[in-house]
């Protein structure tokens, strides 16, 4: 361990996280020194190819260059807002996201992460109808707020903070029926994934988004779709509604909205619910750092980097490449690894057993390449590289998994061998 590795890991032991700080450690995580592209370095020098992406962050890699040139004009221009002159790069922006989002979204209300846009959602969607109730999904995630945990489909996560808004509901994820039944006249909006990310990579099956929007129609609430994971590019579309033609009442964006160099979150909705909630007090929902110029400049330049490069089409093209290849090794591991599954360049893995996805991720590590297990389901090993990844390095990241499980099912082995002798 360096020393620059070593005070760090002592400083977040005593000012920032104990409890990380040892889970970090014992995974092997070292010092990150700088990034580019698809790979980040440690400050040893070594070179990780990342398959995570920050969660869906890095969709264009790590400081792609023109993010980052319009970063530094904005900071040679002006980088925040004085919140009181008009402010081009935000118009700009809200244009932008209302060209490229589906159906009639049309306004956009900035923040700085998704989180906080899904807490603007579920304002919006109370005020609009003034109904207390919210429908969400067993294993959803939007957030780790006082709102948005409300409807994340965790217990894990929301009982040592209850009691939270009382009125959630939590349904099957996929379940029409289920959906149906919970949704009535008291129900503000149907809140959900078009693939639970955190959940482990769940598809919702195909015309399920399209049932949720009747349902939410028939009984007068909103559909909340929360693409902060999901969108711009990363399932081969540049927004997973797509796959079912949904136009939702509200959207959530976030994660690689920034570029990887900012951050910045957005709730988009249509003009009937903006006229609704912001008609009368313009100012009835706001936010200090959202839509500052340095932000914005970002989201813009990664908007048209999504466009010019036709991104969308890369993560679909590499996703099919990713799955046949991660299939594979399932196939040789069929008693360890359950399922393979996902869309564009959202894949994950699920193991058979608890436990043992922290184990493969830690052999992949030390072999250069860099996964995570998903929060609400952690026998699943995530797959989300920057949507710029080659074919090459997709075949080296399948290769560097198959060499993981296979160490990991030899280390099971030899345990059980020890635990019986």
């Amino acid at each position: 361990m360096s020393k620059r590795l070593d005070d760090t890991v002592d400083r977040y032991t005593r000012y920032l996280n104990p409890g990380l700080a040892r889970l970090m450690t014992f995974a092997g995580f070292g010092l990150e020194a700088r990034a580019e592209g698809v790979y980040v370095y440690d400050d040893d020098g070594n070179a990780y190819l990342d398959c995570l992406g920050g969660y869906g962050v890095f969709a264009l890699g790590h400081r792609h260059p023109k993010v980052v040139e319009a970063a530094k004009r904005a900071l040679d221009q002006i980088p925040l807002s004085s919140k009181v002159f008009f402010n081009e790069p935000q118009g700009l922006l809200a244009e932008k996201l209302a060209e490229l989002t589906p159906g009639n979204l049309q306004f956009s209300f900035f923040v700085s992460s998704g989180t906080e846009a899904v807490e603007a959602a579920l304002k919006f969607a109370r005020h609009y109808r003034g109904r207390p109730v919210f429908v969400a999904a067993h294993n959803g995630y939007h957030g780790k707020t006082f709102g948005s945990v409300s409807v994340t489909g965790r217990e894990k996560y929301r009982t040592p903070f209850e009691p939270l808004l009382p009125t959630a509901k939590f349904v099957p994820f996929g379940d029409v029926d289920a959906l149906a039944e919970a949704a009535d006249e008291q129900t503000a909006a149907i809140i959900l994934e078009p693939i639970q990310g955190e959940g482990g990579i769940r598809l919702a099956p195909p015309g399920y988004l399209t049932a949720a929007k009747e349902i939410a129609q028939k009984v007068g609430a909103l559909l909340i779709l929360d693409e902060v994971q999901t969108g711009l590019g990363r399932t081969g579309r540049n927004f997973a509604a797509e796959y079912d033609g949904v136009t939702p009442d509200l959207m959530t964006l976030a994660k690689a909205l920034g570029g990887g160099v900012c951050p910045i979150g957005a709730l988009i909705g249509t003009e009937e619910v903006w006229q609704a909630v912001l008609g009368e007090n313009p100012l009835l929902h706001t936010s200090t750092f959202g839509g500052n110029q340095l932000a914005c400049s970002c989201a813009l330049a990664a908007l048209e980097v999504l466009v010019q490069e036709d991104l969308a089409t890369r993560a679909e093209e590499r996703g099919k490449q990713l799955l046949a290849g991660l299939r594979q090794v399932q196939a040789q591991h069929s008693d360890l690894l359950a399922e393979v599954r996902g869309v564009g360049l959202m894949v994950g893995v699920e193991f058979s057993m608890d436990e043992v996805a922290e184990l493969c991720i830690a052999h992949m590590l030390k072999r250069g390449v860099i996964a995570a297990y998903t929060l609400n389901n952690p026998r699943v090993i995530r797959f989300e590289p920057p949507l710029i990844i080659s074919e090459e390095e997709v075949d080296r990241a399948i290769n560097v998994f198959g060499e993981a499980v296979a160490e990991t099912q030899e280390l099971l082995g030899a345990l059980q061998l020890g635990g019986n002798a």
